[in-house]
């Protein structure tokens, strides 16, 4: 038995295990949260959507201009909207190889409420004095950092399916995951792992140098994202800022601290390049 299980790794797991390992980082997916009529979160000053576009130009020059061994691919540059699948698709059709996607975090809606005078009312026969009181909503927060996600476990098998859709963009050898075979389906899960793996590794590295950065580093953690479920690759999605923080909002509207979100980002870009590609 343990014989069987020895041979087991050495005929499927071990050889997928060498294919995403070692592999060239060629062509990178950079997406710019939101767009068009969907603006996003907003804050007092401006909009998700225009943020995410402004690093990702930012962040794609740097590369282009420092790294001349690595293409950009955007799933937008102006302000309109892809869907959610045509990002993935985009990515996809590319036959990229790492996806990184860009957003601006938000809190929820808090509510006060204050008291506004006193209204005269009978009951029972008395009258008695009523307190009138407003609501107030309000949307700022001192809560501020960078935070990465990688994909949920939940949607694996949506993950799963895109690696075998595009199996040729993920293999090394073409035709190696042949959905005829019903040893394929060990080596997508395969992939999957070794996807998920790198993508916590490259999330680690983003969380590094934004620590680097003086930025407040609030971790990698895992949603059920479909930008991420549906692309046959390694990927994140970045929430590079609250936007409803005053300062914040403003940090992230300057040129400064655009150049230093896209600066930091690269630098993660790059860092995932040389530990993939050794």
């Amino acid at each position: 038995m343990r014989i069987k299980f020895i041979l087991f790794l050495i005929i499927f797991i071990a050889p997928t295990l060498l294919l995403a390992q070692g592999r060239k980082i060629s062509k990178v997916v950079i997406d710019a949260g939101h767009g068009g009529k969907d603006i996003g979160a907003q804050g007092a000053i401006s909009k998700e959507k225009d943020i995410t576009l402004a690093v990702t130009l930012k962040l794609g020059k740097i590369i282009t201009d420092s790294m001349k061994s690595l293409q950009v691919i955007y799933t937008r540059t102006t302000d309109d909207y892809p869907s959610l699948v045509d990002r993935h698709e985009i990515a996809n059709r590319a036959k990229a190889d790492l996806f990184l996607a860009i957003h601006v975090n938000s809190t929820p809606f808090t509510y006060t409420k204050v008291l506004e005078g006193y209204k005269t009312v009978k009951k029972k026969k008395k009258t008695v004095r009523q307190p009138i009181y407003r609501t107030i909503k309000h949307h700022t927060t001192t809560r501020s950092g960078v935070e990465t996600y990688v994909l949920g476990l939940h949607r694996n098998s949506q993950k799963e399916g895109a690696i075998g859709e595009y199996g040729d963009n993920v293999a090394d050898e073409p035709g190696l995951l042949d959905t005829n075979d019903p040893q394929t389906a060990i080596i997508i899960a395969q992939y999957s792992q070794a996807f998920l793996k790198k993508s916590i590794s490259f999330g680690a590295k983003i969380q590094e140098q934004v620590a680097i950065a003086g930025r407040p580093d609030l971790g990698v953690k895992q949603m059920n994202l479909e930008v991420l479920a549906g692309s046959a690759m390694p990927g994140v999605l970045v929430e590079i800022g609250f936007i409803t923080n005053t300062e914040e909002e403003i940090y992230l509207n300057s040129e400064r601290g655009q150049h230093e979100v896209a600066l930091a980002l690269y630098k993660a870009i790059k860092a995932y390049k040389a530990e993939v590609e050794k």
